[in-house]
Protein backbone atom coordinates (compact mmCIF):
# COMPACT_ATOMS: atom_id res chain seq x y z
CA UNK A 1 0.00 0.00 0.00
CA UNK A 2 1.10 3.53 -1.16
CA UNK A 3 0.32 5.65 1.92
CA UNK A 4 1.87 8.60 0.04
CA UNK A 5 -0.70 7.96 -2.67
CA UNK A 6 -3.67 7.63 -0.29
CA UNK A 7 -2.87 10.79 1.11
CA UNK A 8 -2.36 12.80 -1.99
CA UNK A 9 -5.54 11.80 -3.15
CA UNK A 10 -7.64 12.04 0.63
CA UNK A 11 -8.56 15.88 0.09
CA UNK A 12 -9.88 15.21 -3.64
CA UNK A 13 -12.14 12.20 -3.01
CA UNK A 14 -13.68 14.87 0.10
CA UNK A 15 -13.89 18.21 -2.01
CA UNK A 16 -15.76 15.98 -5.00
CA UNK A 17 -18.45 14.41 -1.96
CA UNK A 18 -18.79 18.20 -0.59
CA UNK A 19 -20.02 19.22 -4.07
CA UNK A 20 -22.04 16.48 -4.69
CA UNK A 21 -23.69 17.74 -1.94
CA UNK A 22 -22.44 16.16 1.20
CA UNK A 23 -21.49 18.07 4.16
CA UNK A 24 -18.03 18.43 5.71
CA UNK A 25 -18.04 16.14 7.66
CA UNK A 26 -20.26 13.29 6.54
CA UNK A 27 -17.89 13.79 3.38
CA UNK A 28 -14.49 12.96 5.98
CA UNK A 29 -15.83 9.91 7.57
CA UNK A 30 -17.49 8.38 4.09
CA UNK A 31 -13.55 8.87 2.36
CA UNK A 32 -12.71 6.95 5.99
CA UNK A 33 -14.50 4.40 5.53
CA UNK A 34 -13.10 4.01 1.57
CA UNK A 35 -9.48 4.54 3.18
CA UNK A 36 -10.31 1.41 5.01
CA UNK A 37 -12.00 -0.66 1.87
CA UNK A 38 -9.18 0.18 -0.40
CA UNK A 39 -6.52 -0.88 2.88
CA UNK A 40 -8.04 -4.31 2.77
CA UNK A 41 -8.14 -4.80 -1.31
CA UNK A 42 -5.63 -2.94 -3.08
CA UNK A 43 -3.13 -3.07 -5.26
CA UNK A 44 -5.88 -5.08 -6.92
CA UNK A 45 -9.49 -5.15 -7.11
CA UNK A 46 -12.24 -5.48 -9.35
CA UNK A 47 -14.46 -2.28 -9.78
CA UNK A 48 -17.15 -1.87 -7.78
CA UNK A 49 -20.25 -3.59 -7.75
CA UNK A 50 -18.05 -5.94 -10.09
CA UNK A 51 -18.12 -9.50 -10.03
CA UNK A 52 -15.39 -9.93 -11.92
CA UNK A 53 -11.80 -11.14 -11.52
CA UNK A 54 -9.67 -8.99 -9.99
CA UNK A 55 -7.24 -6.55 -11.93
CA UNK A 56 -4.81 -3.93 -11.26
CA UNK A 57 -6.17 -0.51 -9.97
CA UNK A 58 -5.84 1.88 -13.04
CA UNK A 59 -7.93 4.58 -11.25
CA UNK A 60 -7.06 4.81 -7.27
CA UNK A 61 -9.52 8.66 -7.40
CA UNK A 62 -12.73 6.95 -9.04
CA UNK A 63 -12.47 3.77 -6.95
CA UNK A 64 -12.59 5.87 -3.60
CA UNK A 65 -14.76 8.40 -4.86
CA UNK A 66 -17.19 5.69 -5.94
CA UNK A 67 -17.01 3.69 -2.62
CA UNK A 68 -16.75 7.07 -0.82
CA UNK A 69 -20.07 8.04 -2.41
CA UNK A 70 -21.95 4.83 -1.69
CA UNK A 71 -20.58 4.86 2.10
CA UNK A 72 -22.04 8.43 2.36
CA UNK A 73 -25.87 7.19 0.56
CA UNK A 74 -25.37 3.77 3.02
CA UNK A 75 -25.16 6.61 5.84
CA UNK A 76 -27.97 9.01 4.11
CA UNK A 77 -30.58 6.02 3.90
CA UNK A 78 -30.61 5.42 7.81
CA UNK A 79 -31.06 9.22 8.40
CA UNK A 80 -33.16 10.82 5.79
CA UNK A 81 -36.61 10.27 4.32
CA UNK A 82 -37.35 7.86 1.20
CA UNK A 83 -37.89 10.88 -1.20
CA UNK A 84 -34.35 12.30 -0.32
CA UNK A 85 -32.73 8.90 -0.55
CA UNK A 86 -33.96 7.90 -4.43
CA UNK A 87 -33.15 11.69 -5.21
CA UNK A 88 -29.61 10.74 -4.04
CA UNK A 89 -29.92 7.10 -5.08
CA UNK A 90 -30.33 8.60 -8.58
CA UNK A 91 -27.60 11.65 -8.71
CA UNK A 92 -24.85 8.74 -8.18
CA UNK A 93 -22.75 9.05 -11.53
CA UNK A 94 -21.83 6.15 -12.90
CA UNK A 95 -18.42 4.21 -11.94
CA UNK A 96 -15.40 5.84 -14.42
CA UNK A 97 -12.60 8.06 -14.35
CA UNK A 98 -12.42 11.04 -11.54
CA UNK A 99 -12.81 13.81 -13.03
CA UNK A 100 -9.48 16.16 -14.02
CA UNK A 101 -10.62 19.52 -11.88
CA UNK A 102 -8.62 19.11 -8.62
CA UNK A 103 -10.57 21.24 -6.05
CA UNK A 104 -7.79 21.10 -3.04
CA UNK A 105 -7.31 24.29 -3.02
CA UNK A 106 -11.09 24.98 -2.12
CA UNK A 107 -10.52 22.06 1.06
CA UNK A 108 -7.96 23.94 2.19
CA UNK A 109 -9.65 27.35 2.59
CA UNK A 110 -12.61 25.20 4.08
CA UNK A 111 -9.98 24.16 6.67
CA UNK A 112 -8.23 27.61 7.97
CA UNK A 113 -12.22 28.89 8.30
CA UNK A 114 -11.59 32.45 10.25
CA UNK A 115 -14.88 30.13 12.71
CA UNK A 116 -11.83 28.12 13.86
CA UNK A 117 -9.84 28.69 16.61
CA UNK A 118 -5.66 27.92 15.04
CA UNK A 119 -5.24 25.11 16.93
CA UNK A 120 -8.70 23.20 15.38
CA UNK A 121 -7.89 24.44 12.29
CA UNK A 122 -4.24 22.97 11.90
CA UNK A 123 -5.80 19.56 13.38
CA UNK A 124 -8.52 19.70 10.55
CA UNK A 125 -5.78 21.25 7.59
CA UNK A 126 -3.40 17.97 8.90
CA UNK A 127 -6.71 15.27 8.51
CA UNK A 128 -8.76 16.29 5.99
CA UNK A 129 -5.50 17.45 3.55
CA UNK A 130 -2.25 16.13 5.04
CA UNK A 131 -3.99 12.85 5.50
CA UNK A 132 -3.21 12.06 9.03
CA UNK A 133 -4.89 9.79 11.29
CA UNK A 134 -6.43 11.34 14.51
CA UNK A 135 -3.43 9.10 16.40
CA UNK A 136 -0.76 10.34 14.34
CA UNK A 137 -2.02 14.15 14.76
CA UNK A 138 -2.59 13.57 18.67
CA UNK A 139 1.18 12.24 18.84
CA UNK A 140 2.89 14.78 17.12
CA UNK A 141 1.15 17.66 19.30
CA UNK A 142 1.74 15.51 22.56
CA UNK A 143 -2.43 15.22 23.30
CA UNK A 144 -4.14 12.17 24.21
CA UNK A 145 -5.80 11.07 21.19
CA UNK A 146 -9.73 11.20 22.63
CA UNK A 147 -9.27 15.11 22.98
CA UNK A 148 -7.53 15.69 19.41
CA UNK A 149 -10.44 13.14 18.38
CA UNK A 150 -12.99 16.01 19.61
CA UNK A 151 -10.63 18.64 18.60
CA UNK A 152 -11.30 17.24 14.88
CA UNK A 153 -14.99 16.42 15.93
CA UNK A 154 -15.73 20.09 16.96
CA UNK A 155 -13.72 21.12 14.17
CA UNK A 156 -15.85 19.24 11.26
CA UNK A 157 -18.97 20.37 12.76
CA UNK A 158 -17.97 24.13 12.11
CA UNK A 159 -17.34 24.28 8.77
CA UNK A 160 -20.19 21.55 7.52
CA UNK A 161 -22.55 24.22 6.65
CA UNK A 162 -19.89 26.11 5.53
CA UNK A 163 -20.37 26.30 0.69
CA UNK A 164 -17.83 26.07 -1.33
CA UNK A 165 -18.83 29.00 -3.58
CA UNK A 166 -16.67 32.09 -1.56
CA UNK A 167 -13.46 32.60 -2.22
CA UNK A 168 -10.69 31.36 0.56
CA UNK A 169 -8.39 33.96 2.11
CA UNK A 170 -5.08 32.49 0.92
CA UNK A 171 -3.45 34.69 4.29
CA UNK A 172 -5.12 32.20 6.34
CA UNK A 173 -4.39 29.50 5.17
CA UNK A 174 -0.36 30.45 5.07
CA UNK A 175 -0.43 31.02 8.73
CA UNK A 176 -2.17 27.57 9.34
CA UNK A 177 0.62 26.36 7.53
CA UNK A 178 2.94 28.00 8.98
CA UNK A 179 1.82 27.13 12.78
CA UNK A 180 2.30 23.53 11.29
CA UNK A 181 5.65 24.08 10.13
CA UNK A 182 6.75 26.24 13.47
CA UNK A 183 5.67 22.97 15.36
CA UNK A 184 8.80 21.07 14.46
CA UNK A 185 8.39 17.35 14.82
CA UNK A 186 7.63 14.67 17.60
CA UNK A 187 6.93 11.20 17.62
CA UNK A 188 6.50 9.34 13.84
CA UNK A 189 5.09 12.63 12.04
CA UNK A 190 7.50 15.22 11.37
CA UNK A 191 5.04 18.17 10.94
CA UNK A 192 8.09 20.44 9.36
CA UNK A 193 8.29 18.09 6.69
CA UNK A 194 4.32 17.40 6.60
CA UNK A 195 3.93 21.63 6.33
CA UNK A 196 6.40 21.39 3.52
CA UNK A 197 4.58 18.99 1.70
CA UNK A 198 1.36 20.60 2.03
CA UNK A 199 2.53 24.41 1.17
CA UNK A 200 4.16 22.78 -1.97
CA UNK A 201 0.94 21.54 -2.68
CA UNK A 202 -0.86 24.81 -2.14
CA UNK A 203 2.03 26.72 -4.42
CA UNK A 204 1.14 24.08 -7.28
CA UNK A 205 -2.78 25.48 -7.43
CA UNK A 206 -2.27 28.93 -6.19
CA UNK A 207 -0.31 31.87 -7.83
CA UNK A 208 0.46 34.01 -5.00
CA UNK A 209 3.90 35.74 -4.39
CA UNK A 210 3.49 35.19 -0.54
CA UNK A 211 2.66 31.22 -1.03
CA UNK A 212 6.12 30.69 -2.53
CA UNK A 213 7.66 33.25 -0.01
CA UNK A 214 6.50 30.61 2.53
CA UNK A 215 7.39 27.63 0.61
CA UNK A 216 11.00 29.82 0.01
CA UNK A 217 10.72 30.26 4.01
CA UNK A 218 10.25 26.87 5.29
CA UNK A 219 12.72 25.32 2.73
CA UNK A 220 15.38 27.79 3.59
CA UNK A 221 14.99 26.67 7.53
CA UNK A 222 14.74 23.53 7.20
CA UNK A 223 18.09 23.56 4.98
CA UNK A 224 19.63 24.26 8.45
CA UNK A 225 17.75 21.38 10.76
CA UNK A 226 20.65 18.54 10.77
CA UNK A 227 22.73 21.25 12.42
CA UNK A 228 20.18 22.97 14.78
CA UNK A 229 20.96 20.07 17.73
CA UNK A 230 24.38 18.54 18.76
CA UNK A 231 24.46 14.76 19.68
CA UNK A 232 23.35 15.08 22.63
CA UNK A 233 19.77 16.09 21.82
CA UNK A 234 21.19 19.83 22.89
CA UNK A 235 20.39 23.30 20.82
CA UNK A 236 22.90 24.74 18.46
CA UNK A 237 22.84 28.50 18.23
CA UNK A 238 22.58 29.56 14.57
CA UNK A 239 26.05 31.73 15.28
CA UNK A 240 27.82 28.41 16.30
CA UNK A 241 26.01 26.25 13.54
CA UNK A 242 28.38 23.69 11.25
CA UNK A 243 27.01 24.97 8.09
CA UNK A 244 28.86 22.31 6.05
CA UNK A 245 25.50 20.01 7.06
CA UNK A 246 23.38 22.68 5.86
CA UNK A 247 21.37 21.25 2.79
CA UNK A 248 22.96 23.28 -0.08
CA UNK A 249 20.17 21.61 -2.32
CA UNK A 250 17.21 23.31 -0.19
CA UNK A 251 18.82 26.83 -0.01
CA UNK A 252 19.51 26.90 -3.82
CA UNK A 253 15.51 25.89 -4.36
CA UNK A 254 14.33 27.98 -1.78
CA UNK A 255 16.71 31.19 -2.74
CA UNK A 256 15.27 30.39 -6.66
CA UNK A 257 11.35 30.12 -5.34
CA UNK A 258 12.45 33.46 -3.13
CA UNK A 259 13.68 35.26 -6.02
CA UNK A 260 10.99 34.75 -8.44
CA UNK A 261 8.51 35.81 -6.10
CA UNK A 262 10.48 38.96 -5.18
CA UNK A 263 10.16 40.09 -8.83
CA UNK A 264 6.62 40.38 -9.05
CA UNK A 265 6.93 43.34 -6.72
CA UNK A 266 3.95 42.32 -4.34
CA UNK A 267 6.06 42.14 -0.92
CA UNK A 268 4.30 40.65 2.16
CA UNK A 269 5.76 39.53 5.22
CA UNK A 270 6.29 35.69 4.14
CA UNK A 271 8.60 36.84 1.44
CA UNK A 272 10.37 39.30 3.76
CA UNK A 273 11.18 37.08 6.42
CA UNK A 274 12.33 34.31 3.75
CA UNK A 275 15.00 37.24 2.04
CA UNK A 276 16.25 37.38 6.07
CA UNK A 277 16.82 33.35 6.30
CA UNK A 278 18.43 33.45 2.90
CA UNK A 279 20.73 36.20 4.20
CA UNK A 280 21.84 33.90 6.93
CA UNK A 281 22.25 30.94 4.24
CA UNK A 282 24.70 33.40 1.69
CA UNK A 283 27.22 33.81 4.39
CA UNK A 284 29.95 31.35 4.58
CA UNK A 285 30.57 31.94 8.46
CA UNK A 286 28.20 33.86 10.64
CA UNK A 287 30.99 36.77 11.10
CA UNK A 288 30.58 37.48 7.41
CA UNK A 289 26.82 37.48 7.71
CA UNK A 290 25.37 40.85 5.82
CA UNK A 291 23.31 42.08 9.33
CA UNK A 292 23.04 45.84 7.86
CA UNK A 293 20.71 44.22 5.40
CA UNK A 294 18.88 41.56 8.18
CA UNK A 295 18.26 45.19 9.79
CA UNK A 296 16.82 46.40 6.72
CA UNK A 297 14.37 43.60 6.10
CA UNK A 298 13.48 43.76 9.47
CA UNK A 299 12.33 47.17 9.07
CA UNK A 300 10.09 46.19 5.97
CA UNK A 301 8.53 43.33 8.60
CA UNK A 302 8.29 46.21 11.10
CA UNK A 303 6.25 48.33 8.48
CA UNK A 304 4.24 45.08 7.00
CA UNK A 305 3.24 43.54 10.63
CA UNK A 306 4.32 46.09 13.44
CA UNK A 307 4.91 42.84 15.48
CA UNK A 308 6.48 42.96 18.45
CA UNK A 309 8.57 39.71 17.55
CA UNK A 310 9.64 41.19 14.56
CA UNK A 311 10.88 44.20 16.69
CA UNK A 312 12.63 41.78 19.09
CA UNK A 313 14.18 40.36 16.19
CA UNK A 314 15.30 43.59 14.82
CA UNK A 315 17.32 44.52 18.57
CA UNK A 316 19.14 41.25 17.88
CA UNK A 317 19.94 42.41 14.26
CA UNK A 318 20.55 46.04 14.94
CA UNK A 319 22.73 44.97 18.34
CA UNK A 320 25.34 42.81 15.68
CA UNK A 321 24.91 45.39 12.57
CA UNK A 322 25.64 48.25 15.02
CA UNK A 323 27.12 47.12 18.64
CA UNK A 324 25.21 46.02 21.06
CA UNK A 325 24.55 49.44 22.81
CA UNK A 326 22.32 49.92 19.69
CA UNK A 327 20.65 46.45 20.28
CA UNK A 328 19.99 47.40 23.70
CA UNK A 329 18.50 51.10 22.88
CA UNK A 330 16.00 48.94 20.15
CA UNK A 331 15.34 46.55 22.82
CA UNK A 332 14.56 49.22 25.73
CA UNK A 333 11.22 50.02 23.24
CA UNK A 334 9.79 47.14 24.02
CA UNK A 335 7.58 45.52 26.53
CA UNK A 336 9.83 43.84 28.76
CA UNK A 337 6.73 40.93 29.37
CA UNK A 338 7.57 40.21 25.43
CA UNK A 339 8.59 36.55 24.98
CA UNK A 340 12.23 35.86 24.85
CA UNK A 341 13.12 39.33 25.57
CA UNK A 342 15.21 38.48 28.76
CA UNK A 343 17.19 36.02 26.42
CA UNK A 344 17.89 38.89 23.99
CA UNK A 345 18.85 41.31 26.75
CA UNK A 346 21.13 38.67 27.99
CA UNK A 347 22.85 38.17 24.94
CA UNK A 348 23.15 41.33 24.40
CA UNK A 349 24.41 42.35 27.72
CA UNK A 350 27.10 39.27 26.88
CA UNK A 351 28.05 40.73 23.70
CA UNK A 352 28.75 44.35 25.89
CA UNK A 353 30.80 43.06 28.14
CA UNK A 354 28.74 42.70 31.14
CA UNK A 355 28.88 38.93 31.85
CA UNK A 356 26.96 39.15 35.64
CA UNK A 357 24.50 41.08 34.39
CA UNK A 358 23.90 38.42 31.29
CA UNK A 359 24.81 35.81 33.63
CA UNK A 360 21.67 36.38 36.01
CA UNK A 361 19.31 37.08 33.03
CA UNK A 362 20.07 33.91 31.17
CA UNK A 363 18.79 32.25 34.47
CA UNK A 364 15.94 34.26 34.51
CA UNK A 365 15.43 33.55 30.55
CA UNK A 366 15.79 29.64 31.75
CA UNK A 367 12.65 29.86 33.54
CA UNK A 368 10.27 31.65 31.29
CA UNK A 369 11.11 29.43 28.31
CA UNK A 370 8.69 27.42 26.95
CA UNK A 371 10.15 24.13 25.67
CA UNK A 372 12.97 21.58 27.87
CA UNK A 373 15.66 22.39 24.98
CA UNK A 374 15.26 26.09 25.11
CA UNK A 375 15.65 26.14 28.64
CA UNK A 376 18.84 23.87 29.23
CA UNK A 377 20.34 26.01 26.86
CA UNK A 378 19.65 29.05 28.34
CA UNK A 379 20.67 27.25 31.99
CA UNK A 380 23.66 26.59 29.83
CA UNK A 381 24.91 29.46 29.32
CA UNK A 382 24.00 30.80 32.40
CA UNK A 383 26.42 28.65 33.68
CA UNK A 384 29.12 29.50 31.33
CA UNK A 385 29.16 33.04 32.23
CA UNK A 386 29.22 32.20 35.48
CA UNK A 387 32.46 29.88 35.25
CA UNK A 388 34.27 32.53 33.32
CA UNK A 389 33.46 35.04 35.47
CA UNK A 390 35.12 32.82 38.11
CA UNK A 391 38.81 32.10 36.59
Amino acid sequence: MDEALLRSLIPGVITVLVRRGADFAAAEDAVQEALIEALRHWPAEPSPGSAGPAEPLRDAKGWLITVAWRRFLDGTRADTARRRREDLADEEPAPGPAPAVDDTLQLYFLCAHPSLTPASAVALTLRAVGGLTTRQIARAYLVPEATMAQRISRAKRTVSGVRFDRPGDVSTVLRVLYLVFNEGYSGDIDLAAEAIRLTRQLAARVDHPEVAGLLALMLLHHARRAARTAADGSLVPLAEQDRGRWDTALIAEGVRILQAALARDRLGEFQAQAAVAALHADAPTARETDWAQIVEWYDELTRLTDSPVVRLNRAVAVGEAEGPDAGLAALSELDAALPRYTAVAAYLHERRGDLATAARLYSEAAHLAPHLAERDHLTRQAARLNARRQR
